[in-house]
């Protein structure tokens, strides 16, 4: 493990930071061939898609292991695309390898974990709130051998060229709540599927997997066989990918975290605020400096616990543990990025380093997934649950 994650660290900095100012300057389309490049030196060297099986193309990973990997992987934005790791590609092919057809996984997840085909996964729509994802308006009406879908999504991610979506559609509408959605496969060329957009965030419309798409379905046809799992089970399978995605995701962004607390640091040693006066001899900055340093290392064990925790007992034993790194690394997070910029001044508003990149689309982390007030009150109706509390 030790060799690997030094010759990711090397890949890392000799290969991929030289190509990040572009990325973060170009669309992703006119990039992509000399991405495509250097994914094909990850696959030489051996590096290829850790989280997956071998038979798979993979390094076969536990998720405690791989999240170390996603860590270094998640110090620069372009890291887990290159490595083949990137959402929510790695979510769906978790999902198909556990779940998919013989069919579905020749058909879908082999040419994915290759990294010839990208994906998508369309579960939140606009008219609803995301904070409960059993709340859609999107169908799949059985039609003899088919199903007939029609709906809306958006924040789809990297719909933008994907091949094809799984999406979260009502199949069973007098079900109990969490058993009226399935998930079905969609390729994107599919009659009556159309990316409407993709959306803006904070003023960065993306493009390419560096996008959130908006989704119509309007008569969508394809066959009963493209679902996955049993029907009525899309909100059980959701439940059981986002436990060790939310491993990936927070672990991420703990390498988001510790690259801004390396240009934090070498900023307040290099920005000078007059003659011989680092900016670093400021109270603030050392009390910033040293609030991230406790906060970056108490969430990476917060996190590597639970990713244990899961392997050992599973998700939903864990989901306490699973909530609580939700929320909390996205805030350490936050706090992190902002005083990042805050010593990079002006700087720190640009696109000269990753800061703005990140500050404008990780926002987001406290509110996907499920936003922070939900997980905390769910987390706490639980705790009080067992202290005699009958109602919340």
């Amino acid at each position: 493990m030790t060799e690997l994650l030094a010759a990711i660290r090397s890949f890392i900095d000799e290969r991929a930071l030289p190509l990040e100012r572009d990325f973060l300057t170009r669309p992703f389309a006119e990039l992509e061939p000399r991405l495509n490049e250097l994914r094909a030196e990850v696959k030489r060297l051996g590096l290829w898609a850790p989280h997956l099986p071998a038979e798979l193309g993979g390094r076969g990973l536990t998720l405690t292991e791989f999240a170390h990997v996603s860590a270094l992987l998640g110090e620069t934005p372009i890291g887990h695309y290159l490595f083949n790791a990137q959402p929510p590609d790695i979510g769906n092919c978790e999902l198909l390898h556990a779940h998919g057809t013989a069919e579905q996984q020749a058909k879908w997840l082999v040419p994915l974990a290759r990294g010839d085909i990208r994906s998508c996964f369309a579960m939140t729509e606009p008219e609803f709130a995301g904070s409960n994802p059993v709340w859609m308006a999107a169908t799949a009406r059985r039609e003899g051998g088919d199903y007939v879908i029609d709906g809306h999504k958006w924040f789809t991610s990297s719909a933008d060229g994907a091949a094809f979506t799984i999406v979260m559609a009502v199949t069973a509408p007098d079900a109990k709540p969490h058993e009226r959605a399935s998930q079905i496969i969609v390729p994107m060329n599919a009659p009556g599927l159309e990316l409407v957009r993709n959306i803006p965030v904070m003023g960065d419309v993306g493009s390419g997997h560096a996008s959130h798409g908006e989704l119509r379905f309007t008569g969508v046809r394809v066959p009963v066989t493209n679902r996955i799992g049993a029907e009525g089970e899309g909100f059980a399978l959701a439940q059981e990918r986002l436990g060790p995605g939310r491993v990936h995701h927070c672990m991420r962004w703990l390498g988001i975290c510790e690259r801004a607390f390396r240009l934090m640091c070498e900023h307040a040693v290099r920005r000078e605020l007059s003659p011989g006066h680092p900016l670093g001899e400021q109270q603030a900055v050392q009390h910033w400096i040293a609030e991230s340093r406790a906060e970056i290392d108490a969430a990476r064990l917060l996190v590597l616990d639970t990713a244990q925790q899961i392997e050992a007992r599973g998700a939903h034993a864990a989901r306490d543990r699973i909530s609580l790194i939700k929320f909390h690394v996205a805030g350490v997070l936050q706090r992190v990025l902002d005083r990042a910029v805050q010593v990079h001044g002006a700087l720190g508003m640009t696109d000269y380093t990753p800061l703005a990149f990140w500050y404008r689309h990780e926002r987001g982390a406290r509110i996907y997934d499920g936003p922070d007030e939900v997980h905390k009150s769910a987390v706490a109706r639980r705790i009080l649950k067992g202290f005699g509390l009958k109602r919340s």
